[in-house]
């Protein structure tokens, strides 16, 4: 079907368009007109499909969950232990997130953007699904006995394994919006290198995070200004968020 095949098109475009145009100006400031324009389609071809502009942003942010999903249940499928899982997951996403802009664009949207737009936090959505692949893969064990504090400590190792790859996957994010050096699985990998070589390693290797001093997590950065080894941050990022440009992943996707 030849017309329905080009109706899917002209939306995917659309959606695409507004994507790079929420990067370039925000949602507020983005237009129609400009939105149907970049996609090279009339205003009645953007009508046709969306009938505001609170509509397109949904279907934008449709697009991008979709796409989120995907990553995610790479995870959820993932044989290995929840620390290279999770590692080659935030691998997948920041490629994803470098070539797809709507997926960038999805990902700085926010609940007061759009009326009637649900969107739970990163950290909360990234934790809960950490957790979950910490007790599916049974790398803690079970409480067995009438010890309470044995059963305590048993349930706190997976909730604080989750908390740590949150906080090192949800600053991964932020920092390469102004940095994509950070986003490059070379700095990826180095990072969880880290996590491994500082004490407790070789528990956290396998699944396990012994417990630890107060003070920063291993391999998170103690300030978003922090550079990465050779990389400079810069901050002329579009409204702060997910539009810098790097040299070190190539996409056929502009944004």
């Amino acid at each position: 079907m030849p017309t329905q095949h080009r109706a899917i098109q002209s939306r995917q475009a659309l959606i695409r368009s507004a994507a790079e145009t929420f990067l370039e100006k925000g949602v507020p400031a983005a237009g129609m007109v400009e939105v149907s324009r970049r996609a090279r389609l009339s205003k009645g071809a953007l009508y046709f499909h969306f009938t505001s502009k609170d509509d397109l942003t949904l279907a934008v942010h449709d697009s991008a969950l979709a796409a989120l999903q995907e990553v995610e249940s790479t995870l959820a499928r993932s044989p290995q232990p929840l620390i290279p899982a999770v590692r080659d997951f935030a691998i997948a996403l920041f490629e994803r997130v470098q070539c797809d802009p709507v997926l960038r664009a999805g990902l700085r949207l926010r609940s007061d953007t759009v009326p009637g737009l649900d969107l739970p936090a990163l950290e909360q959505r990234w934790y809960a699904l950490f957790l979950d692949k910490a007790r599916a893969g049974g790398a803690y064990g079970a409480y067995a006995g009438d010890d309470p504090a044995s059963a305590a400590e048993t349930d706190r190792e997976p909730h604080r394994t989750a908390r740590l790859l949150t906080t090192v996957v949800t600053g991964l994010l932020h920092l390469g919006g102004e940095d994509r050096t950070w986003w490059d699985r070379a700095a990826i990998l180095g990072l969880w290198d880290g996590l491994v070589a500082a004490p407790g390693g070789e528990e956290r290797a396998r699944g396990h995070l012994p417990a630890a001093e107060p003070g920063p997590a291993a391999g998170v950065p103690p300030h978003p200004d922090v550079t990465a080894p050779g990389a400079a941050v810069r901050h002329d990022a579009a409204d702060g968020g997910l539009t810098a440009r790097s040299a070190r992943i190539r996409c056929d996707a502009p944004g």
